[in-house]
C-alpha cells in the first residue's frame, strides 16, 4: 500500500544554534554598556541554551508538571513538590551560570560588570524556559537584602552565590547551594501588602537574632521547595521583614503547610502555591516595623528580571517566526519574500530590539550603584521598563503566532515552543505589580530630585537625529515636573520608555532600526499593530540583523 501523501513545505525546528552568537542587538547593547566585558561565559551560555538536549528538557519540564505531596503514604505531614528530573537539569543549569546570587559574590563585584553579564544570561535562559527563572530571580533578589541580618547574611551568602544547585530537603549548612523565595501577598490584599494579616509574636533571641513565631497565610507563594523565604508578617510595630527558612537549624522541618499548587496560565514548570505557617520559626531582617521598604529594595531586581525576562522571550518569538518563514512557502514564494510577512517581521524586529536595549541599560545602573545620575535612572526605568516592555510582551507573541499560522498555534514539537511563549508572556506585567502600579511607581521616582534633569541628560546623545524624537525629547522633562495626577501616568510611562529606547538605538543599533523605530513609534508613520511600518522602510537590512543564525 502506498502513502497517502508525501510530507513536505514543513519547518526544521531551531536547535543546535548559539543564541548568543545569533544576537546582534545584544551584542551590540553590550558593547555599549560594557565595552570591556567578557562575554566568553555568554558565548558558551549562548550555545547551551539553544542546544537540542536543553531544549528537551524545557519540553518536559512543561509537560511534566510539579506534584504536590501533602503527606507521606504512611500518613505523615511532608509537604513537598516533587519535580520532573528535567527541571532539576534546567535548574542546575541557570545556577550553574551564576545566574541567581553569583552576581552579588565579592569576585564578580570586583568585574565591574557583574548585573550587565548576568542580566544578558538571564535573557538567554529564558528563550530556553523562563518558568525555572523564578526561584533563580528570587534568589538573585533576596541575596543582598539579608544584609538587613548580617548573621545570617554570612552564613548563607556563600551558598547563595555558590554554583551548585541542590534540591535535596536539608539544613543550609548542610548544602553546598542554596535558593531563596518570597512570600508577600495574602488573599485579602494582593499588591497592597500592607493589608497582610499574618503575625508574628516574638520568641527570644539566638545567633540569628530576635526571632518570631509565624501564624498566618500568603496567597501567592512561588517556588515553595526553596530552602528560605522572606515574608512580611505583622509584629508589635507594624509590618516587618523576616527570613523563614524551610529546614531549622536543628534540621527539624519548619511548620509550613502547602495548601495547593496553583493552575496558572503559563509558567507551568515553576511551583507555585498557597501556603499556611503555624507558628513557623522566623527571624527579623532588618528594623522592625519597616518591613515595605525591605520589600520594595528586592522588587527593584525583580524588576529588572521582569523587563528581561519580556526581552528574552520577544527574542526567542522573533527568532522562531524567522525561522519558520524563511522555510516555509506559500502562493509560490517563501513566507519572508512576502511583502506583508516582511513587514511584520521587521516590525516585531524593532520591538525586540529596543526592549533588549532599555532592559540591559536598565541593568547597567546597578553596575554603578556610586554613581548619582545611574541611581536617577534606575528609579526612573525601573517602573519603565517593567511597565513598557511587559505591557508590549502579549501582543508581540500573538502577532508572531500569527506568522506560524496554525502550527504555532499547537503545543507539539518545535513549534509548539510559540504556544508556551503566548502563555507565559502575561505573567512578567502581573508579577511584582501590574501596570497601574508602575505607573504610580514612576510618579514616586519622579518626586525625587534631579529626574527631569536626568532624563534630558540620557536623551542628549541622540539630540538632532531624528526630528520627532526631538519634539519629545524636549517635551518630557516639562511634563515630567508638571506631573501631578495618576490619570496620566501610563501614557508618561510609554512616552518615556519610547525616547529612552529611541536615543539607545541611535547609539547601539544602524541607521536602519533607529529611523524605523522613530518613524513609526514617536512619529505617528504607523498603525495600531504590528506590520504597519510605512512603505519606505528599510526592512531587509532590519531582517538581515535580526537573523537569529
Amino acid at each position: 500500500m502506498s502513502a497517502t501523501h508525501e510530507v513536505f513545505n514543513q519547518v526544521e525546528p531551531l536547535v543546535d544554534v548559539n543564541l548568543f552568537v545569533g544576537n546582534r542587538a545584544m551584542q551590540d547593547a553590550l558593547k555599549f554598556n560594557a565595552p570591556a566585558l567578557d562575554t566568553a561565559p555568554l558565548h558558551a551560555l549562548g550555545g547551551l541554551v539553544g542546544s537540542a538536549e536543553m531544549q528537551t528538557h524545557a519540553r518536559l519540564a512543561n509537560v511534566f508538571t510539579p506534584q504536590l505531596k501533602t503527606h507521606s503514604r504512611f500518613g505523615h505531614r511532608i509537604d513537598q513538590v516533587e519535580f520532573h528530573p528535567s527541571y532539576h537539569a534546567l535548574m542546575g543549569a541557570a545556577v550553574g551560570a551564576g545566574l541567581h546570587g553569583t552576581a552579588w559574590a565579592p569576585d564578580q563585584q570586583d568585574t565591574g560588570y557583574a548585573h550587565l553579564q548576568r542580566a544578558a544570561g538571564f535573557m538567554l535562559f529564558t528563550e530556553l524556559e523562563p518558568s525555572i527563572l523564578c526561584p533563580i530571580s528570587m534568589s538573585y533578589a533576596v541575596a543582598p537584602a539579608l544584609k538587613g541580618n548580617p548573621a545570617i547574611h554570612q552564613d548563607w551568602s556563600p551558598g547563595l552565590t555558590s554554583r551548585i544547585y541542590d534540591p535535596a530537603l536539608k539544613r543550609w549548612s548542610d548544602k553546598p547551594g542554596l535558593t531563596m523565595g518570597m512570600g508577600m501577598t495574602e488573599k485579602q490584599g494582593g499588591s497592597d501588602v500592607r493589608a497582610n494579616t499574618t503575625q508574628a509574636v516574638p520568641d527570644g533571641s539566638d545567633a540569628w537574632g530576635q526571632r518570631f513565631q509565624v501564624t498566618g497565610h500568603k496567597w501567592f507563594f512561588s517556588a515553595p521547595m526553596c530552602d528560605a523565604f522572606l515574608i512580611l508578617a505583622q509584629t508589635a510595630s507594624g509590618l516587618s521583614c523576616l527570613f523563614l527558612p524551610r529546614v531549622l537549624p536543628d534540621g527539624s522541618v519548619n511548620a509550613i503547610q502547602i495548601q495547593r499548587l496553583k493552575d496558572k496560565l503559563g509558567n507551568k514548570a515553576n511551583a507555585s502555591s498557597e501556603v499556611e505557617f503555624h507558628s513557623a520559626t522566623a527571624w527579623l531582617v532588618g528594623e522592625e516595623g519597616r518591613g515595605v521598604p525591605q520589600i520594595l529594595a528586592m522588587g527593584t531586581m525583580t524588576r529588572l528580571d521582569c523587563a528581561l525576562g519580556t526581552s528574552g522571550l520577544m527574542r526567542q518569538a522573533l527568532s522562531i517566526a524567522l525561522n519558520h518563514t524563511t522555510q516555509r512557502k506559500a502562493f509560490g514564494k517563501f513566507l519572508i519574500d512576502q511583502p506583508l510577512m516582511k513587514n511584520v517581521l521587521a516590525d516585531l524586529a524593532l520591538e525586540s530590539e529596543a526592549a533588549t536595549a532599555l532592559a540591559l541599560r536598565l541593568a547597567r545602573c546597578f553596575d554603578r550603584p556610586n554613581d548619582p545620575h545611574e541611581q536617577v535612572m534606575a528609579r526612573l526605568l525601573t517602573p519603565v521598563a517593567k511597565f513598557w516592555i511587559c505591557k508590549r510582551g502579549s501582543h508581540f507573541a500573538q502577532e508572531a503566532m500569527e506568522c506560524l499560522g496554525g502550527n504555532g498555534y499547537v503545543e507539539e514539537g518545535g513549534e509548539g515552543v510559540m504556544a508556551r511563549i503566548y502563555r507565559e508572556m502575561p505573567l512578567n506585567s502581573i508579577w511584582e505589580g501590574a501596570g497601574n502600579i508602575m505607573a504610580i511607581d514612576l510618579l514616586r521616582a519622579l518626586r525625587k530630585a534631579d529626574a527631569a534633569a536626568a532624563l534630558a541628560h540620557e536623551l542628549a546623545p541622540a539630540k538632532g537625529m531624528h526630528p520627532a524624537l526631538d519634539r519629545l525629547a524636549a517635551q518630557l522633562p516639562i511634563r515630567v515636573e508638571d506631573m501631578a495626577t495618576e490619570m496620566e501616568a501610563r501614557r508618561l510611562a510609554q512616552d518615556v520608555a519610547l525616547a529612552v529606547q529611541a536615543a539607545l538605538l541611535a547609539q547601539t543599533a544602524p541607521g536602519a532600526v533607529f529611523s524605523a523605530f522613530c518613524d513609526s513609534r514617536i512619529d505617528g508613520r504607523w498603525g495600531h499593530s504590528f506590520g504597519s511600518l510605512s512603505a519606505g522602510t528599510d526592512v531587509d537590512a532590519i531582517l538581515q540583523r535580526a537573523m537569529p543564525a
